[in-house]
């Protein structure tokens, strides 16, 4: 049970500040018991009742000796302890102290149990994840997996937060507790180790590489031919957008890659071409409704699209000002209030074999150890490898089981039960084949997959249609988990290879940097291998497979030996931007077929390259710059033929030239940036939405099209008796097409060929048919003239992209389906934002769904190799998940700005950085 001593008073500075504070929360709460509803219940001490204490000393039971707590003035915590245990055990106490609800948000998603806090219109998603068992993964990673001394340290993080527990509850914890218990009597339970390992699960999901690109291919068979689905998937220009890895081979021996060996062709992982028609309407209807159930899955780290995904570049010291190495990481993900990441430093007081850490940077809340930063000796950053770690396959099933190799197999099963808050239990059954949960029986459409479904003579019979089942690299137990303490406390190259040997899901891009002056690569994770199918084509989990055919099965994983890693490359440089990590053809395994495309790894590249020549240096301040850049890519490549289309309307053309002499850069202000933006959606629109099936199209944007059980693309035609009315389905954040660099790929390719079918499109009241490209594109820029001045008015200098592309950050829970009033105390925005869709200042929007942004670099940072108190840091909101706390989103105005913190790590530095002690004692 922790006790309290007196806090010491506060310094004056730090008494005005506080009250500035007060004064604000005054305000709130004045305001909502002058409104209605819940707001009569409301009172300062409610608002204020979670406040943290952060001075003084509290007594924590199991603490071996004192752990100090020392807050900067933006509230991020350093923690100091004798041992690694209490070093822990501190770190889960101080993160429920801040951020305790969001913590039990996770765990209950990653249990499948939001229905116990928020009733009846979670237990679709809790069914779905119950089904998919993250929880029940964790729990065998912990019970056969994880190492000794990783359980002992998520043991003693366990204790630090049940700490918290047990002297606060309800509107102690947070105000999300006082809002939820007006709807129920939601107590929180005690932590569990497993809660931790837990969170693992949700971060692979969001990051689980081509499911959604496997479904998209299967949808769009309705309504377009192979030739056409190719269209929209081009092969990665390797030509152009330099791969992670630029040399090097396996060696056929040792299978062991060398950076320095020579490559080898081998032309094994060509990408497939043509869509497997055999699939059918019925396998379609099926993937539709199981894509539906995803979107309903909340999306922690950003929704699922080809634009999403992060920036990390590191340069050697020749090429710095300080003659050490300099690294930068800002991972792209969902924009949420409080933000993903919490900023903190564990620091043991003697680094020893007891107590070996001294580490600082993003931690994830509920989970002990440091996620990306750097220690006293090396820094590593993190991105979206994206490798394809999953596999949807049909599967033939009876009541009895599944078929598999002609014979009838027994499922596997486990009864789950379902809590809910205000409702009754309901109980299913979570059926398995060898290939992995059935993901269709959560879906009463799904039982119709494939009734129609054309698959071969080779197929059993359709019957009443085949299920679909989900083989996952997350759903095996592994040791993630031990890499993250394994990387905290790494010295060297060699350690940090050793570590990222356990970073099985999700798989990462890894960049290093250390303080001798070494920077270096490692592509991690477990990645399955496949084989070949019955006529000698490769497999390469671009569709769903037969699932009764053991062909189709994963055959092992690529070996951690053989995959790419680099150390000082000749070039001073590593960039990774979820570009290719090598060149397929150069590469004997598989890694996947659906890569980003490169837009804004070429351009960090080119930045590098134009500050370095001729002997150039970069600078902290550079890298800083470099993350701001907000160039677009495809308004190089699509202004120059904008600009060529004689417009006659005076009206568009005062919008057109706009362009003339615009430098392709999306600042907020900028009038020519929105425009562009705006002729870019209605490009995409007009060349490509209107003519994928409804289940792509953002949800209740309606067409008059040919019924679905005919072939062709759709038509925006409304003058003929046969057609039908047909509304997309798709949530705008996940829709088609979302403007992502993969769209890039294909508009370079199309604006060669000016007469290419897809620039053609029907007409319809207001608009005549479209017949080659530059009437199309004249089109989009008369829409888009439209759609602005409906959105901004008639004036075009009073025109801004910022005014279009928002940020507003929300609460996951209670700040998106809460009362009104709930939603506007949790909630923070809009802020107008420049940047874009697939540049390096990656404010991602969805072009399907409109401007809204939808992902974020969710956090910057800059490690200094030579001085690591000159290193930066910024996160998108704050230390603190209590609304109304003047840490909620301090450095969010940053952030927007480009603005980074300094980021102390040595004692001195943070002990002169420092507002706030507490002293947690035994």
């Amino acid at each position: 049970m922790p006790s309290r001593e007196e806090p010491t008073a506060p310094s004056g500075k730090k008494k005005r500040k506080r009250r500035r504070a007060r004064l604000i929360v005054i305000a709130v709460v004045l305001a909502l018991v002058a409104g209605v509803g819940y707001g009569v219940f409301w009172s300062i001490s409610t608002v204020r009742a979670s406040f943290p204490e952060t001075t003084g000393s509290i007594q924590l039971d199991g603490m071996s000796s004192p752990v100090q707590v020392k807050r900067d003035g933006n509230g991020i915590p350093q923690l100091y302890a004798d041992t690694a245990e209490d070093l822990f055990r501190a770190q889960g106490f101080v993160q429920a102290q801040d951020r305790f609800w969001e913590m039990d948000v996770r765990r209950h998603l990653t249990a499948g149990r939001l229905s116990e806090m928020f009733g009846s219109d979670q237990v679709e998603t809790d069914a779905f994840l119950r089904t998919l068992g993250w929880r029940e993964t964790a729990q065998r990673e912990w019970d056969t997996k994880l190492s000794a001394a990783t359980k002992k340290y998520l043991t003693a993080y366990t204790a630090g937060v049940n700490a918290y527990l047990e002297d606060h509850e309800g509107k102690e914890l947070s105000v999300e507790y006082a809002a939820l218990s007006f709807e129920n009597d939601y107590k929180p339970q005690k932590w569990s180790p497993v809660d931790s390992v837990a969170w693992l699960k949700a971060m692979a999901w969001d990051l689980r590489g081509n499911m959604q690109d496997e479904i998209d291919r299967s949808l769009a068979t309705s309504r377009l031919s192979a030739r056409q689905i190719e269209d929209l998937y081009p092969a990665y220009p390797y030509d152009r957008n330099r791969p992670i890895v630029d040399r090097g081979a396996v060696n056929p021996l040792t299978k062991e890659f060398d950076p320095k060996g020579e490559e080898q062709p081998t032309g094994a992982n060509a990408p497939a071409t043509g869509a497997d028609s055999g699939l059918g309407q019925g396998l379609r209807s099926g993937l539709s409704s199981l894509s539906k159930t995803l979107d309903e899955i909340p999306a922690l780290l950003g929704p699922s699209g080809n634009g999403i995904g992060s920036n990390s570049w590191v340069v050697a010291g020749e090429h710095t000002t300080t003659g050490k190495p300099l690294l930068a990481n800002d991972p792209h993900l969902a924009p949420q209030m409080p933000s993903l990441w919490y900023q903190m430093g564990l620091h043991c007081n003697r680094v020893s074999a007891k107590c070996p850490y001294d580490v600082a940077g993003y931690t994830f809340s509920g989970m002990p150890g440091v996620v990306i930063g750097h220690n006293a000796d090396i820094a590593w950053g993190m991105t979206n490898l994206g490798a394809d770690v999953s596999d949807l396959y049909l599967e033939k099933v009876t009541t009895d089981g599944y078929l598999y190799d002609g014979k009838q197999r027994p499922f596997t099963t486990r009864k789950e039960t379902i809590r809910v808050a205000g409702g009754k239990d309901r109980t299913i059954t979570v059926r398995s084949t060898r290939n992995g949960p059935i993901v269709s029986d959560r879906e009463d459409e799904l039982e119709t997959v494939g009734k129609k479904a054309p698959v071969g003579d080779a197929a059993p019979d359709r019957g009443d249609g085949y299920a679909v089942s989900l083989r996952w690299t997350a759903l095996d137990p592994s040791r993630t988990m031990d890499a993250v303490f394994k990387l905290n406390r790494a010295r060297n190259f060699t350690e940090f290879r050793a570590a990222a040997a356990d970073f099985a899901v999700p798989s990462q891009n890894l960049i290093y940097a250390d303080t001798e002056g070494n920077i270096g690569y490692q592509a991690p994770g477990k990645i399955p291998t496949r084989g070949k199918d019955r006529n000698g084509k490769p497999i390469d989990g671009r569709y769903p497979a037969p699932g009764w055919d053991s062909t189709y099965a994963w055959k092992n994983y690529i070996p951690q030996k053989a995959l790419p890693y680099e150390y000082n490359p000749k070039r001073g440089y590593i960039v990774t931007a979820n570009q290719a990590v090598v060149d397929r053809e150069r590469y004997p395994y598989l890694l996947t077929n659906d890569w980003g495309y490169g837009a804004r790894s070429k351009r960090i590249t080119d930045l590098i390259e134009s500050k370095i020549k001729d002997g150039g240096k970069i600078s902290t301040d550079d890298m800083q710059s470099l993350q701001m850049d907000n160039t677009s890519e495809i308004a190089k490549v699509l202004t120059p033929y904008l600009l060529k289309i004689k417009i006659k309307d005076g009206y568009v053309r005062e919008a057109q030239e706009l362009l003339d002499g615009w430098d392709y850069t999306q600042d907020s202000d900028s009038a020519a940036a929105a425009y562009f933006n705006a002729v870019w959606r209605n490009t995409l629109k007009l060349a490509f939405g209107n003519k994928l099936p409804k289940e792509l199209r953002v949800k209740d944007q309606c067409l008059r099209v040919r019924p679905a059980d005919e072939t062709g693309p759709v038509e925006d035609l409304d003058d003929d008796s046969d057609l039908i009315t047909e509304c997309g389905e798709r949530d705008k954040d996940v829709a088609q097409p979302d403007g992502g660099d993969r769209w890039y790929e294909v508009v370079r390719g199309l604006l060669k060929q000016p007469n290419n079918d897809w620039w053609h499109t029907n007409g319809n009241q207001t608009n005549r048919a479209t017949d080659n490209r530059d009437e199309l594109l004249a089109r989009a820029m008369k829409d888009a003239r439209y759609e602005l001045t409906s959105k901004l008015g008639k004036d075009i200098n009073t025109w801004s992209w910022g005014r279009l592309h928002q940020l507003t950050l929300k609460n996951q829970t209670l700040g998106t389906k809460g009362p009104g009033f709930v939603q506007w105390m949790l909630n923070r925005g809009p802020w107008n934002l420049s940047g874009g869709e697939a540049a390096v200042n990656a404010t991602g929007w969805n072009a399907a769904g409109g401007y809204e942004v939808v992902w974020v670099p969710s956090m910057r940072m800059v490690v200094n190799l030579d001085n690591l108190d000159k290193s930066r840091w910024i996160n998108l909101t704050g230390a603190s998940g209590h609304a109304y706390h003047e840490h909620y989103d301090d450095q969010t105005s940053k952030w927007v700005k480009g603005e980074m913190l300094d980021w102390a790590f040595s004692e001195k530095a943070v002990d002169e950085a420092t507002d706030d002690k507490l002293a947690l004692t035994p």
